[in-house]
């Protein structure tokens, strides 16, 4: 680097001297005066009257001075050919005995002027010597485009070991053969068994797959190629192909070793969905990738680990025994894994004693590892803004508030009567979920803003559910429209509020009679064929395969189910209308209700006071009295309703409830 600056240095040192050298030949080296042109007569009458100071001779140029008393002026002529200013002087008749300084000045080397002649060779070799030293950087460059890009890490520089990875036990068992087999692999050849060839590691978005990858590299302690499907692909045509040729080849230099492509659904897709026919860069890359995989040879030790959480567009020719032996599934963590990774992300910390790892696990249902690990750094830089020396339970609730829901929104300001219609709709939704036998228990009511939310209800399930009745839909249902029956029991119309609430209760009254058979009317079918594009890796539009007369069927069914959820919530409200005033009138008070207050509340009689006092509509907002367990200074999250992850065809995150009030 030094070098090369040096270098660089000395070409730009080269150019400035010639830029000065030129500067200097063009607008002279003297003060910038103007020089008149004279004949020789002219030189030859100043030197008789003694004017004539200061003689020099430049070439076939002679230059001279006429100083007077308030003047100062310089001409100049020009010599004949084999003249000399000698010659013109002697002709003349002057003696030259009185003019010594002729001799001196006109004689004698010009190196300047030779200096000058020289320069425009100098400045042209300076530049084509810089010119090719560029286009030999630029030429290495353009034959490094077929190289691959793929880092590699040799030993335990990966830092990640299995202790590091928590909750995908499963996963860890499966890839743990792999790491046998690349530490004694004449245990396995002994018996006949050959090296799987690649290991596909599939799940949703913040799982651990590149982790997990990392870990089985860190374990094995080889050396490990990681690079990104997008990497082998590049403008120009069979470059992709040849970085994974040379991605290979490397692998067999270092072998035994581990290949690591993360989301090589880049790559990896169908191969004749593209838009530019068979032959597109993208598929060379893959027919590339498939003959390398499968052109291994049994003594090589090379392990091909990839990573997708979109493994329904991959090419079939990838998913074959031979290339991809075995695929390896990391889904959302249960209650123990959530628990195992919160005390992975927790060493090391300084947390207080009233931090209890499993009570966190049990309020984040839904969130996958990476969402754990937000959730115990937000944890930790709350602790440091309140100037805080160990992380207590109050942080870590608060983070879980702030990872779903947002920041709170403390400058956002809210109307009484605006307060009141949220505490109102929350209280609804609440109190219905928590009088109907199978709907989700409720673990916290709050009015208080954050994100885009005016106010959330969370629910906590007493376990992790995979499989749903019926009846657990339908008491969810009324659940949801618990917050617009509440509205409109208690102020005679409904507001903008549910929007939410009514977009996924239609969804999910769809969902029963189109994809679970959960119609009585119906009875046990699914309609509808989804159609999904490979290229795009979408759905992009629904294919009808039942008549017109079947689709209002199917429309007044999810009008009966949505009706009769309706109908429940409504029912529930109006024979608990005094509890859900109690409710609501707490809620303006204290903002937030959760855990053990919030059961209080619920079993207190109706008649118990549990305000402060009644506060006209319309008056000013009065500071919180202080009920501590109450407010929402220690909140405490209960998980996401589950209802949010009826949508989706594979596990998702389960996003707690929402209402944009």
């Amino acid at each position: 680097m030094t070098g090369r600056w040096l270098r660089n240095s000395f070409i730009y040192l080269l150019i400035l001297v010639g830029v000065i050298a030129i500067v200097f030949t063009l607008f002279g080296t003297g003060s910038g005066e103007s020089k008149e042109e004279v004949e020789p007569g002219q030189f030859v009458a100043d030197v008789r009257a003694d004017k004539a100071e200061e003689i020099e001779r430049d070439g076939e140029t002679v230059t001279y001075k006429v100083i007077s008393a308030d003047d100062e002026k310089t001409f100049k002529f020009k010599l004949e050919k084999g003249d000399t200013v000698r010659g013109i002087l002697e002709d003349a008749g002057i003696p030259i005995e009185e003019q010594p300084e002729v001799d001196i000045k006109g004689g004698g080397i010009d190196w300047f002027g030779i200096f000058i002649n020289f320069l425009p060779l100098i400045i042209f070799g300076g530049l084509l010597i810089f010119l090719m030293r560029q286009a030999q950087g630029s030429n290495t460059q353009a034959m490094s485009f077929g190289k691959s890009k793929a880092r590699l890490f040799t030993g335990t520089r990966t830092g990640v070991t299995f202790t590091d990875v928590a909750g995908v036990e499963e996963a860890k068992e499966e890839l743990q053969e792999v790491v046998e087999f690349l530490k004694w692999p004449e245990k396995f050849i002994a018996l006949g068994a050959r090296i799987p060839r690649g290991v596909l590691l599939l799940g949703p978005p913040g799982t651990g797959k590149t982790l997990l990858a990392k870990a089985v590299a860190g374990e094995a302690a080889v050396p490990f190629f990681s690079i990104s499907g997008s990497e082998f692909v590049e403008m120009f045509v069979g470059v992709g192909a040849s970085r994974v040729r040379d991605l290979f080849d490397q692998a067999k230099r270092n072998s035994p070793c581990i290949v690591f492509i993360d989301e090589i659904d880049a790559v990896g897709r169908h191969r004749g969905a593209g838009l530019g026919g068979s032959h597109d860069e993208r598929e060379q890359t893959l027919n590339q990738i498939l003959v390398e995989m499968d052109g291994f040879d049994t003594h090589t030790n090379i392990i091909v680990v990839a990573a997708t959480n979109r493994p329904d567009i991959l090419d079939p020719a990838l998913l074959r025994p031979g290339r991809f032996d075995r695929q390896v599934v990391l889904d959302r963590p249960d209650i123990k894994g959530r628990k195992a990774i919160l005390d992975v992300h927790t060493q090391g910390k300084p947390l207080d004693k009233d931090v209890d790892a499993e009570v966190l696990a049990k309020q984040t249902p839904g969130f996958s590892g990476a969402d754990l690990a937000n959730l115990v750094n937000e944890a930790a830089i709350l602790t440091a803004r309140r100037n805080k020396k160990k992380v207590t339970m109050a942080e870590f609730e608060e983070a879980v508030d702030r990872v779903i829901a947002g920041p709170e929104r403390k400058s956002r300001v809210i109307s009484p009567k605006e307060k009141e219609t949220i505490a109102y709709h929350e209280a609804g939704h609440a109190l219905v979920s928590h009088v109907l036998p199978n709907a989700d228990p409720v673990y916290k009511i709050t009015i208080v803003s954050r994100g885009m939310t005016g106010g959330f209800t969370r629910f906590m399930p007493a376990e992790d559910r995979n499989l749903w009745t019926r009846s657990q839909f339908q008491d969810a249902l009324a659940a949801i429209l618990g917050g617009m029956v509440a509205e409109e029991l208690v102020f005679g119309e409904m507001t903008t509020g549910p929007q939410d609430d009514l977009e996924r209760a239609t969804k999910i009254a769809r969902q029963m009679v189109t994809q679970w058979g959960m119609s009585e009317r119906l009875g046990p079918r699914t309609f509808g064929k989804r159609e999904e594009m490979v290229f795009l890796g979408r759905e992009i539009s629904e294919q009808r395969n039942y008549s017109e007369k079947v689709a209002e069927e199917i429309d007044d069914e999810v009008r009966r189910i949505v009706d009769e959820a309706h109908q429940t919530a409504s029912k529930v409200l109006v024979e608990k209308r005094a509890k859900l005033d109690q409710i609501a009138k707490h809620l303006i008070e204290v903002e937030t209700i959760e855990g053990e207050a919030l059961a209080t509340l619920f079993a207190a009689p109706v008649d118990e006071e549990l305000t402060t006092a009644e506060e006209p509509e319309g008056e000013p907002e009065q500071p919180k009295k202080p009920k501590k367990k109450e407010t929402r200074a220690e909140p405490r999250i209960a998980p996401p309703e589950p209802g949010l992850a009826w949508g989706s065809e594979t596990p998702a995150r389960l996003d707690p409830e929402m209402k944009q009030e």
